[in-house]
Order: C-alpha cells, then sequence, then structure tokens
C-alpha cells in the first residue's frame, strides 16, 4: 500500500506430510493496510480434523471481512465464534461428533506498523527481530503445562515430553477455554518476522534452526523452505511418522522498501 509505514511479504505451505489425509488448513485475505493470516490444525479422523479446521479458518476469514480491525479482543471473539461454529456441526452429525482444531491467528496493520494475534491448542506464532526469536505463544497442552510448574523435562525440550500432543484447549471442544491473545497491538519494526505454524513443522526444529534459516536467507520463500528442508531431514532420521505441516512465514519491510 503505498505510504504505508511498512510493507509485508509472505509465502505459505499446506503439505500432507506422512499422514493419510491432510487436517490443516490455512488461509490469508486482506482489507487495505490490513491482513490477516490464520493457519489450523484439526483432529476428529474420518475427515472430522479437515472439516472442524476448514470450518476455523472460513469463520475467522470471515470475521475479519465483516469487521476488519487490527484489535486482539476482536481475534478473541472471532475464535470464540469459530468454535461455536465447529461445536454445532459435531452436534448436527455423529460422524463429526469427535472434531476440533487448533488455531493460529494474526492480523497486520501496515499503516500503523503493529500486529496481534490470536491462539488456541498447539499451533504457534512466532515473532523474530533481527534474526532472533523475541516471542512465542505457549501451547494449551499438558506438556506445556507440566514444564511451567517445574515438573517434567526441561523448556527446552518440549518437542521431546512424552505428552506433548495432550491439548488442554481446542476450538469446538467441550472445555471452551477462551483463545489466549497478544498482549494488546505489538510494534513491528523493518526486518521483523513472524511465523505462524503446526506442530507438524515446529517439532521438528529447534528455535535455533528457525534463527539460522531466517538469518541466512533473503525472502520469505527462501525462510520457509530452509526450514521445511531441516524440518525433513530431522524426520527423516526419526521412527515417527510426519504429521501434516503449514506455516505462513511473514516478513516484514520498510513502506518505500520494493518487495
Amino acid at each position: 500500500m503505498s505510504g504505508a509505514a511498512l510493507r509485508i511479504s509472505c509465502a505459505q505451505v499446506n503439505d500432507i506430510g506422512m499422514r493419510a489425509e491432510n487436517e490443516d488448513h490455512i488461509g490469508m485475505t486482506r482489507h487495505g493496510a490490513l491482513a490477516c493470516f490464520v493457519v489450523a490444525d484439526g483432529t476428529g479422523g474420518h475427515a472430522g480434523g479437515a472439516v472442524a479446521s476448514k470450518l476455523v479458518v472460513d469463520a475467522l476469514l470471515g470475521a475479519f471481512g465483516a469487521a476488519p480491525v487490527c484489535d486482539s479482543s476482536a481475534l478473541r471473539a472471532g475464535v470464540a465464534a469459530a468454535s461455536a461454529r465447529v461445536a454445532m456441526a459435531r452436534r448436527a452429525s455423529p460422524a463429526l461428533s469427535e472434531m476440533s482444531s487448533t488455531v493460529a491467528a494474526l492480523i497486520i496493520d501496515e499503516a500503523a506498523a503493529q500486529t496481534v494475534w490470536a491462539h488456541l491448542g498447539d499451533t504457534r506464532v512466532y515473532l523474530f527481530r533481527a534474526n532472533r526469536l523475541l516471542a512465542v505463544t505457549s501451547d494449551h497442552s499438558l506438556a506445556r503445562q507440566l514444564l511451567d510448574s517445574g515438573l517434567g523435562a526441561r523448556a527446552a525440550d518440549v518437542r521431546l515430553h512424552p505428552q506433548r500432543h495432550i491439548l488442554l484447549a481446542a476450538v469446538g471442544a467441550e472445555n471452551d477455554t477462551a483463545a489466549s491473545t497478544s498482549d494488546g497491538a505489538v510494534a513491528l519494526q523493518p526486518g521483523d518476522a513472524l511465523l505462524l505454524c503446526t506442530d507438524g513443522l515446529w517439532e521438528w526444529l529447534s528455535d535455533a534452526q528457525m534463527e539460522t534459516a531466517l538469518a541466512g536467507t533473503l525472502t520469505c520463500d527462501a525462510w520457509l523452505m530452509a526450514m521445511c528442508d531441516t524440518a525433513a531431514a530431522a524426520a527423516a532420521t526419526s521412527i515417527k511418522d510426519r504429521d501434516n505441516f503449514s506455516a505462513c512465514a511473514i516478513r516484514v519491510h520498510a513502506g518505500g522498501e520494493p518487495l
């Protein structure tokens, strides 16, 4: 947008991994200087997970389109509306009765040079500054709760925690936990980078590897490809089947800088 305080570029990936079906969905839309990104990872089996994650992405993009604002409380309300939509679909079809979804949603205001985010489950939002990790969302998972309380493995080992996949909250789940959000709007600077991704990507990457990939590349496509290559190499030596993986990688540029 001409005259914007900053501009963004982005790249996306949505891959089935080593699973029989893809239960992840991603989406983005723009309204003037505002851009909204959503990544969701469904669960429920028998296509239920795919249905749930698509409902979540569609609901959040629809809510943003109806009221395009860069506001964390609006994002939280959007997640609540998405949760209600998933719960309704669960009740309407016995085949979908177990479905739910994680979500990470992000809105960037280029003109105001700021962002807000919301998340539920273990799909994450990362913020990098000067090629170093500045902030990351905290999973709604049993492993994260145990680590935060000082029990079990060290925080750095959350990817290896035996109970890492047990979620404490998800969109459409019966516990009806509200989404966690950024503490108001977060100021952005040229050179910043953001990443929204499902656990099918972040569980195969250390924070340091994300930073190295960012520092060694110039574009969103190259940064995302470098992270995917590192994750694939790690998965190739593992006995675990790799889950679906999805991500939106975003880089922040000065307003007059060519993309």
